[in-house]
């Protein structure tokens, strides 16, 4: 026998084994485009996550709420990794620009251009965005454009005299306005053009310089709405794809819709969390209301797949708190709360600390200092549901239909081209068991169970669910189990040919 035929012999198996294995490879990484709906944020205020840098420790009081705690960008920086595990793709930060004294939260300016530096510095700032974006991870900060603090210099200075609302004839002193949601801060005049342009400079000065991916834009409804589209447009000139997610205080989904024609896409869904802490805070409540919400979302919002939802932020009570109030075991609460947030349509937004189910009030109550002491199921459940967003594309961009509502017992479908995945909440306090019928799901598969692991085999009439209290699960329609034909067939092949091979050796060998 020539070598040839031995060395084709030789590379057989090996060729039918790699084409395989790169097929495989090959059709995993055909992936849509990552787009922001795709991504989950964890939100943090820096100067409660985690300290990370003790030379800035100044005047640094962790028993004082209304003091600095001594968190910094160096910390965000050193837990990156931590944020990553638990499936977030994205990071977002209360403000971190140069604040007046006790000015912890960062929503007190001082000094546009300049960090904080309880924080740390600039080049700090850099070394975060450059080490998360290392990750794939992006980064999105605060940036407040309608007022400063109470004692900024621009008060007193001649030069911006017209900057603030109400001035009082000659005197340098501006009126602070006392009706507005954030009482007790002045807000600025953006009937002036100069206040305009430098905001709008400003904002492209930091991206500019730290390459940072989004603004989170606080309290939009105190600045007029034509500011907010000049503001978008010189933002995007210096880097398309910048995401911008605004936070509008308003009654109604359509008054908040209004700010699209501004150019922004995403927004902070207020009803949502308002249904989301009502129905998961307590058993037997049903998720219709939210449901209803995202019939409306999808009349009012051209992408309402952008909105951003949530279980409690830096201006609300913790969601730990409202299941305490409502005499609850909060980390039973928050793996349900938790499931629909990561499984239902919109960007989940997680605050810091609701992993370790932190206890907070009203500000400050709900800004403690971060423990990194986890619960690792608690840590390990939130993984899984941040694994199972990032694998399944129908649980980012599938359609969503309640199949099923009886007593607190949910079922939710999701359908993403060829992909299809079920959501089972169980918010009662017995075992429930549900029937899906074959007109609701191909019967000629069967459901992986993937929080818990389970397989659902159809019977004759569909398939049957069976959830304990207060738990939660995701299962995947897939096709059924048995024998790989096609795998085995390649299996068998590579050991025909491998006896065949040393078979023909051995003649040759007998021939030398």
């Amino acid at each position: 026998m020539s070598k040839q035929v031995i060395a084709t012999l030789v590379l057989i198996p090996f060729l039918l084994f790699y084409g395989l294995f790169f097929s495989c490879v090959q059709a995993a990484g055909e992936k849509e485009e990552r787009s922001w709906q795709d991504e989950a944020i964890y939100f943090m205020m820096v100067d409660r996550f985690n300290n990370g840098d003790s030379k800035n420790d100044k005047d640094v009081n962790t028993t004082d709420l209304q003091a600095y705690n001594g968190g910094d960008l160096k910390g965000i920086t050193k837990q990156l990794d931590y944020i990553q595990d638990m499936g977030f793709t994205a990071i977002l930060l209360t403000p971190v620009v140069d604040n007046e004294e006790d000015g912890y939260h960062g929503y007190w300016t001082k000094d546009f251009y300049k960090v904080e530096e309880h924080f740390g510095s600039m080049a700090d700032m850099k070394e975060l965005v450059k080490e998360a974006h290392k990750r794939d991870m992006k980064v999105i900060l605060d940036f407040v454009a309608g007022y400063t603090g109470s004692k900024n210099p621009w008060l007193f200075d001649k030069q911006k005299q017209g900057w603030y609302q109400q001035e009082q004839g000659e005197n340098e002193q501006i009126q602070i306005i006392e009706e507005s949601p954030l009482a007790g801060l002045p807000h600025l005049n953006f009937e002036n053009k100069e206040v305009r342009k430098f905001l709008i400079n400003n904002a492209k000065w930091w991206v500019q310089q730290t390459d940072i991916d989004g603004f989170r834009l606080e309290d939009m409804q105190s600045v007029p709405k034509d500011f907010w589209g000049e503001f978008v447009r010189g933002v995007k000139a210096v880097k398309q794809d910048f995401f911008f997610i605004g936070d509008v205080s308003a009654v109604d989904a359509s008054s908040v819709a209004e700010y699209q024609n501004m150019g922004i896409g995403s927004f902070l869904n207020i009803s949502s969390y308002k249904n989301m802490t009502k129905v998961f805070s307590q058993t037997g409540q049903s998720p219709n209301e939210l449901y209803k919400d995202w019939k409306s979302d999808q009349v009012v919002y051209p992408n309402p797949y952008l909105l951003g939802n949530f279980l409690d932020n830096q201006n609300t009570k913790r969601f730990t708190r409202v299941a305490l109030e409502e005499k609850q075991y909060p980390p039973t609460r928050l793996r349900l709360a938790l499931a629909y947030l990561f499984t239902s349509p919109g960007i989940p937004i997680m605050y810091y600390g609701t992993e370790i189910a932190l206890d907070g009030g009203d500000p400050p109550d709900n800004r403690r200092l971060m423990d990194f002491k986890t619960d690792a199921d608690f840590l390990k459940y939130i993984s899984k549901l941040g694994e199972l967003r990032k694998q399944l594309p129908s649980l980012r961009r599938g359609t969503f239909e309640m199949v099923y509502d009886k007593g607190g017992m949910s079922v939710f479908k999701r359908t993403y081209q060829e992909e299809t995945t079920i959501i089972a909440l169980n918010n009662t306090k017995k075992t429930q068991k549900v029937h899906l019928t074959r007109e609701q799901l191909d019967t000629n598969k069967e459901l992986h169970g993937l929080m818990e692991e389970d397989i659902i085999r159809p019977a004759k009439d569909g398939y049957y669910l069976v959830l304990d209290r207060e738990t939660a699960n995701v299962y995947a329609l897939a096709e059924k189990t048995g024998l790989n034909i096609p795998f085995i067939s390649v299996l068998v092949g590579i050991n025909v040919l491998f006896v065949i091979f040393l078979i023909l050796v051995r003649r040759r060998r007998k021939k030398s």
